[in-house]
């Protein structure tokens, strides 16, 4: 069922096709193992200029990075939309929200990453204690096609604003995005503080094996593993960002028309291509009917296509098409039936919103993650049993519940990395809360406070401010030292 356009290499070239018409969008040099190192030793060159400038520099900079995408942002939505097929809405939410954390990260850098006295304890009194936090030095990031602004941003901007250097390798489907972050923040600061290597997977696995100090990669699980792999060779931390199948779970007493509206938002936005997006829900057997009604009225009303009112656009990677395909014949076949759509929603390059009710658990609409407008909801009968099925994936991206009583003790017992509570997807937006999941959804965090420390190491600094009042850090240490140690511990611990 695939078919074109997908990336193809011309005379060693990339070229890159939109996927709603197949027409060229831009041509771009592969990058290949020596070209990658090269680019890792200018940023390893450039990196000792980048931290020179300071919390305060890089602040500068990074904000007049932040104006001149939101001056250029018409542009920028364009070649998404090119790329991507992205609606104009689609595309505008992402870029809206990158901008928000071009904003946040380097005004907190000082706050979070500046250097601090911290107490020392009471048997080293005569020391001082410090805490200062280091770049890592280069930082390889890897961007996924499915949000190519939001996402590596949030790696790159963080990346940046503790005092690294960046290699990205942008997807293979959007290169003409990443390539025009990279052009905008060499055009402010003057420097490749931010470099795009283009290619394929070959060129990713490069980058792994290139002398980067730390990688962000955001992809599939499949492909994270060997991204953990790769990296392990030279001991290079990561930060991995993988896939998800998250849930949002509907107790009897939630308002049920919100849940529809927003479990119809949170997985069917950007035509479902979304790691956080919503592709389980769990709906309380007393509000089903209602929340299936109002979800089936509403999806059956978006608008699918390329036109600039269009609400669902195409499925950006042809080979997905497969995959949709195939999870709904695996549906139908094991004994689900569809509210909405069915085995024919898939009509390349697009997919209609479709809806299926009470798939088997063990399906693979259940089970893998579709990536696409497709929604399967199941009855349950109490939000316990919503979150036992809830947590029986390996995955643990995102989540949502909608419920007024319970919501927050549902929350907190989804094995995730991020939760709503009546609304969907709203963490993403917030740059004050760092964004990752857990098991086989990856592991590190970008975004907020943790965000920035993912990005820069702890130093440490104990200073000898005093005479030492007692030899305890000495050989010459008495008994009379330790019978005044044993009673400083009593007198503390016991």
């Amino acid at each position: 069922m695939s078919s074109d356009p997908a990336p193809q290499v011309i005379d060693d070239r990339l070229v890159s096709l939109s996927p709603a018409d197949g027409s060229q969008v831009a041509v771009f040099d592969v990058a290949g193992p020596e070209e990658v190192a090269a680019a890792v030793k200018v940023a390893r060159e450039t990196q000792a200029w980048w931290w020179e400038q300071g919390i305060a520099g890089r602040r500068r900079y990074l904000l007049k990075v932040r104006s001149l995408v939101a001056e250029r942002m018409p542009e920028l939505l364009d070649l998404m939309r090119a790329e991507t097929g992205k609606t104009p809405s689609d595309a505008r939410t992402e870029v809206a929200t990158a901008l928000e954390h071009l904003n946040w990260a380097p005004k907190h850098a000082r706050r979070v990453l500046g250097p601090r006295r911290v107490r020392t304890s009471l048997v080293l009194i005569d020391h001082s204690a410090h805490l200062e936090y280091r770049p890592y030095g280069v930082v390889g990031v890897i961007g996924p096609w499915n949000y190519p602004v939001l996402t590596p941003m949030g790696s790159i901007v963080y990346a940046l604003a503790a005092g690294n250097t960046v290699v990205f390798k942008p997807s293979e489907y959007t290169p003409a995005v990443g390539q025009w972050l990279a052009d905008a923040v060499t055009e402010v600061v003057g420097r490749p503080v931010l470099q795009a290597v283009q290619g394929f997977g070959a060129t990713g696995a490069a980058l792994c094996a290139a002398d980067v100090d730390k990688l962000a990669f955001t992809g599939s699980t499949a492909t994270a593993k060997k991204v953990y792999a790769a990296c392990a060779e030279a001991m290079t931390p990561v930060v991995l960002e993988c896939g998800g199948k998250d849930a949002l779970i509907i107790d009897r007493d939630a308002d049920v028309a919100a849940a529809a509206d927003f479990a119809l938002w949170g997985g069917l936005f950007n035509a479902g291509q979304t790691c956080i997006g919503i592709e389980r829900v769990y709906v309380h057997t007393e509000v089903a009917d209602r929340f299936l009604a109002r979800l089936v009225e509403r999806a059956g009303a978006l608008r699918v296509g390329a036109e600039p009112d269009s609400q669902v656009g195409p499925i950006t990677m042809p080979r997905q098409l497969d995959v949709i395909a195939a999870h709904l014949a695996d549906a139908a076949e094991r004994g689900a039936t569809f509210a909405l759509g069915g085995t024919d929603s898939v009509r390349p390059p697009y997919v209609h919103p479709t809806i299926i009710v009470d798939a088997p658990e063990d399906s693979r609409a259940v089970r893998e993650e579709t990536f696409g407008p497709v929604l399967v909801v199941n009855r349950v009968a109490s939000a316990d049993e919503a979150l036992t099925r809830a947590n029986a994936l390996p995955y643990g991206l995102g989540g949502a519940v909608f419920a007024r009583a319970d919501g927050m003790r549902i929350a907190r017992g989804m094995r995730s990395g991020m939760t709503t509570v009546n609304s969907a997807l709203a963490f993403a937006g917030m740059p004050r809360l760092p964004f990752g999941g857990v098991g086989e959804s990856g592991f590190g965090r970008i975004h907020g406070d943790d965000g920035l420390r993912e990005f820069a190491y702890a130093k440490s600094i104990a200073r000898r401010r005093l005479r030492q009042l007692f030899p305890l850090l000495s050989f010459d240490r008495a008994e009379k030292h330790n019978r005044l140690i044993d009673r400083l511990m009593r007198v503390r611990h016991r």
